[in-house]
């Protein structure tokens, strides 16, 4: 009679069901977060590579051109867009000369955030910039006046450090002018030290 019994009971208790709920909904809950945390940092991450990536092809080429090329960074609302431009005279490339179209865009003007939503130019507040500095400034691209990372013929570059946050990653694209190197860096918040990738 017992078996008859045990047989007969096909699904869960509204007990059991609600406590399932709740269990799946507290797990549910605690991993949201943590994969938004890791989709920010692998999404940052890739910016990164991405932009550093593009600095040395800009390298290659304007060895392979004999000819200065580069990026130039003009702000937009809160952050910045970048383009490409070969120099067309043989005398660097110059702001008034890329308005006259001596100096020559190279590819459409791009932005991050378009192709990595979330990350922008930026240095989070109280973060020290790649040199330990902490001076207040959040502006995320530090590479002269003029916004024009420069790439010469003969592998030098304009130095800089270009600084991209997500919601809560940064990290830096650094240019060593002298060789023209390109480093990716990444500030750890809980040593509070920027380490390179």
């Amino acid at each position: 009679m017992v078996l008859a019994v045990w047989r007969g009971r096909d699904g869960f208790t509204l007990v059991e069901l609600l406590l399932s709920i709740a269990v799946l909904s507290v797990l549910v809950g605690v991993s949201v977060p943590l994969a938004s945390d890791v989709i920010d940092e692998q999404r940052t991450a890739a910016a990164a590579r991405y932009l550093a990536s593009r600095i040395v092809s800009a390298r290659i080429e304007a060895v392979m051109r004999s000819s200065a090329v580069g990026f130039r960074f003009q702000p937009q609302a809160s952050d910045y867009t970048f383009r490409s431009y070969i120099d067309g005279n043989g005398n660097g490339l110059r702001a008034s000369e890329i308005q006259t179209r001596i100096d020559v865009p190279l590819g459409m003007p791009e932005r991050l955030a378009d192709n990595f939503p979330g990350v922008r130019f930026e240095l989070m507040p109280n973060v020290p910039d790649a040199d330990g500095v902490r001076d207040g400034r959040t502006d995320g691209v530090r590479i002269g006046a003029a916004l024009m990372l420069t790439l010469g013929p003969d592998g030098t570059a304009t130095s800089g450090t270009l600084y991209l946050r997500g919601r809560r990653s940064q990290y830096a694209v650094r240019v060593l002018g002298g060789t023209g190197r390109t480093r990716v860096l990444q500030y750890h918040a809980g040593e509070r030290k920027w380490i390179s990738r």
